[in-house]
């Protein structure tokens, strides 16, 4: 499945509804991970019903333990696509007897994709088909590629619009959660922060309290390369594998569970609900560069 406008070329595959090439016409430049199993195996999935692990691999619904997967089960089932134009296309996936035995909802799940002029648009739907409210987390994980062949890690930094500095959590290694008890600042200098080997040696950089609207990856010498917008998101991660050439920009609605957490989905800290015959909506957006890192509406120079 292609979308294509005079600046940008998208391609995506029905399998998880994962987006697998984006090129940028104007600087020739293709912005995604090409998936080499070498480091990762996946361009950019999406997370659905669940972020990340649960505690212990479970998750607790009316009382009954369900064993999960990490980051869900959407990105490893097929999806159909339902609506296609040049420029936009949507995928649907319906829950199934099998996913309920791991996820007891009735839900469909519809991932929309928009070419907006110099801006790739992505935007979720989930949908109650069932008789009881559903409870949910979600996230996005595009992986964004270095441009050049030799680049590494420190070729690059982070610049986030408006802030002088962000507060992060890592998670626990030996538990495989988040561990909200240790907070770790993130010193910016005019906004940015040096991309390191070393920011990744715990997994992801979490992001909680809806920090993070805006970020952009860039050269060193400032230039935008590629940024994201994600107004409304609560949590946000940034992850790398050791040695590899990209950098993850991940916007969740909701994430992994913290260390010890054994509740009920729905006292989970900002999961997602819908009514029965209701649905959830959130959107984000990817920005090749090109554009003003401070000001960027996705509508730049074509």
């Amino acid at each position: 499945m292609k979308l294509e406008n005079r600046r940008l070329c998208v391609e995506i595959s029905e399998m998880g509804a994962e987006v697998t090439r984006i090129y940028d016409k104007k600087n020739g430049t293709e912005i995604l991970w090409e998936a080499d199993p070498a480091y990762w195996k996946r361009h950019s999935p999406i997370l659905f019903p669940n972020v990340g692990k649960t505690w212990r691999n479970a998750v607790l619904i009316d009382g009954v333990q369900y064993p999960t997967s990490q980051h869900g089960f959407a990105r490893d089932n097929s999806f159909k696509c339902i609506s296609q134009k040049t420029d936009q296309a949507s995928f649907l996936f319906s829950s199934t007897e099998e996913t309920k035995e791991v996820y007891p909802f009735e839900f469909e799940l519809i991932i929309t994709y928009t070419l907006e002029e110099a801006a790739l648009r992505v935007d979720w739907e989930v949908r109650n088909t069932g008789d009881g409210e559903i409870y949910f987390t979600i996230g996005g994980h595009p992986a964004f590629r270095f441009a050049g062949k030799d680049e590494k890690k420190e070729d690059y930094i982070l610049r986030f619009p408006g802030k002088d500095s962000l507060e992060y959590i890592l998670i626990d290694m030996d538990e495989a959660a988040a561990d909200p008890s240790k907070v770790y600042k993130l010193e910016l200098k005019d906004e940015c922060c040096p991309v390191t080997e070393e920011m990744f040696e715990n997994d992801a950089l979490i992001f909680d309290n809806g920090q993070i609207e805006e970020v952009w990856i860039c050269r060193k010498d400032g230039t935008p390369y590629v940024g994201m917008k994600c107004k409304g998101f609560p949590n946000f991660g940034i992850w790398s594998v050791k040695d590899a050439p990209f950098i993850c920009l991940e916007p969740w609605m909701g994430r992994c569970d913290d260390v010890g957490f054994d509740k009920e989905l729905s006292e989970k800290p900002n999961v997602n609900k819908a009514a029965p015959g209701e649905s959830f909506r959130q959107h984000y957006t990817i920005m090749p560069g090109g554009q003003s890192a401070g000001g960027a509406d996705g509508k730049g120079d074509l």
